[in-house]
């Protein structure tokens, strides 16, 4: 996360003291819908699920692998309950920054803020893409979309996860599927 940005010494230390990096076991739920978000991580290793529980059913809105942030932004910024889960897919290892820790390095280290908004604008244009996508392609074209821009999900996550995702029940991702592969 921090690799383009010039540091001396003594940032790279308070780098290195304010986000260490911890493992994650698969299954591990590192947020839970009523829970504060004091928490915001960046994914080294594995994947984590973004889902809600709406009647009684998952329904899974992104999936976090490395390279990427993750964060219950509304909770964490405002300090106001999650309404959704994060939960690990796989085992991850995932650098975790603390909300007070992210404060103090914004005075310890040059530069540290800027790196945080360009990431988080860029996860916003990410994210007005997948909305508009979601609204406006069907459940075949979205998942056309994800075998062409995240084809590693498939062998990563279960297809109920990818189902929900893409907005479909299991046995429709399955006709989906195999309407895909008639016309190859």
């Amino acid at each position: 996360m921090a690799e383009n940005l010039p540091m001396d010494e003594e940032e790279k230390q308070a780098i290195d003291e304010c986000i260490p990096i911890k493992n994650f076991e698969r299954g591990t739920v590192l947020l839970r819908e009523g829970q504060v978000a004091k928490d915001s991580y960046f994914n080294l290793k594995g994947c984590v699920r973004h889902y809600y529980i709406i009647d009684g059913e998952e329904k899974t809105t992104a999936f976090y692998t490395e390279g990427e942030s993750i964060a219950s932004l509304s909770s964490y910024v405002n300090k106001t309950p999650a309404n959704h889960y994060l939960e690990c897919v796989e085992d991850c290892t995932l650098a975790v920054l603390n909300y007070d820790k992210e404060r103090e390095l914004y005075g310890r280290v040059k530069g540290f803020e800027s790196l945080c908004r360009a990431s988080v604008e860029e996860d916003l244009g990410k994210q007005q893409q997948l909305l508009a996508a979601y609204i406006t392609k069907s459940p075949e074209d979205r998942y056309l979309d994800l075998l062409e821009n995240r084809p590693e999900l498939l062998h990563r996550v279960p297809q109920y996860h990818l189902a929900s995702y893409l907005g479909v029940k299991p046995e429709s991702l399955s006709r989906i599927r195999k309407r895909i592969a008639e016309k190859k």
